[in-house]
């Protein structure tokens, strides 16, 4: 395929199977679009379509300088309808995880509406390259994936420690199986204390304090974990190497992903050369 968008808009009319199994299908190349998810919003600028993205939500927050003047379409979680329909969007970009059912469905009924479902790294980078197909950027969303995948394949030695990776706080809640926390926990070598059970359960002190996990990690989001809880949670959990993580290398899952490898192998070598902590 050669590289120009002219080239590129000869794609269309096209029909795309989203991650959920549904079809997806674009009369022509969609000069206006309505993105659900942060991390697929930050992924649509980084593919250069500063002036397609007409319509994000409120929670979307990077890049910066070119979200602030995006109109906002209510949350990840509360769609304000008569908002998108002033939009008038091509294309509706939506999430599985982070997104409701029923406002998906009833988006479905007016506009081509794609949904991702990501768990794993080989989800993302489907995700990148299908999302490139529907936009037109397909040339750029494919080298964008090959350089993740490169990256990321070449973290180095595992770590070999137990982890837990928190979300939230009152109630604790953490990372279990079947997220792509976890996914990106293996990568490094974290083994999940918590990999036994599902998506994202609530859990208690008592639990960490007889697990007594190598690393206790406090995301930045959803929960805007800091350095005070740190040192709370780090006086409770005696045994533990309590530290605070960024959570957009844990859980965005598009073009962030490309600083995803330095952040990883950078937490890495802390890790390593941090005092291992005192065992009882």
């Amino acid at each position: 395929m050669e590289n120009s968008t002219e080239n590129q808009q000869q794609n269309f009319p096209i029909s795309v199977i989203d991650q959920m199994g549904e079809t997806c299908t674009l009369a022509v190349k969609p000069i206006r679009i309505v993105s659900l998810v942060p991390s697929q919003t930050e992924l649509l600028f980084d593919l250069g379509l500063d002036e397609e993205v007409v319509g994000i939500t409120k929670f979307c927050t990077d890049p910066e300088d070119k979200v602030k003047s995006v109109r906002k379409v209510g949350g990840t979680k509360k769609f304000n309808f008569d908002v998108i329909a002033e939009l008038k969007p091509h294309l509706i970009i939506g999430n599985k995880e982070e997104n409701y059912e029923e406002g998906i469905n009833q988006l479905k009924q007016d506009y081509p509406v794609w949904m991702s479902d990501i768990v794993t790294l080989d989800d993302a980078l489907e995700m990148i390259r299908q999302i490139g197909v529907l936009v037109g950027t397909e040339t750029e969303a494919s080298e964008m994936a090959e350089t993740i995948q490169k990256d990321i394949s070449n973290l180095g030695k595992k770590l070999d420690k137990t982890a837990a990776y928190f979300i939230w706080q009152k109630p604790y809640m953490v990372a279990g199986s079947d997220t792509f926390i976890d996914e990106m926990m293996k990568l490094c070598g974290l083994r999940n204390i918590f990999a036994n059970q599902d998506r994202y359960p609530e859990t208690e002190i008592e639990i960490l304090q007889q697990q007594k996990p190598d690393v206790v990690m406090l995301s930045t989001e959803p929960y805007p974990f800091k350095e005070s809880h740190v040192k709370e949670l780090q006086a409770i959990l005696p045994d533990s190497n309590v530290i605070l993580v960024d959570a957009m290398y844990f859980s965005w899952y598009g073009s962030r992903l490309l600083g995803t490898g330095d952040y990883l192998r950078s937490l890495k070598n802390k890790l390593i050369i941090d005092k291992e902590p005192a065992r009882s």
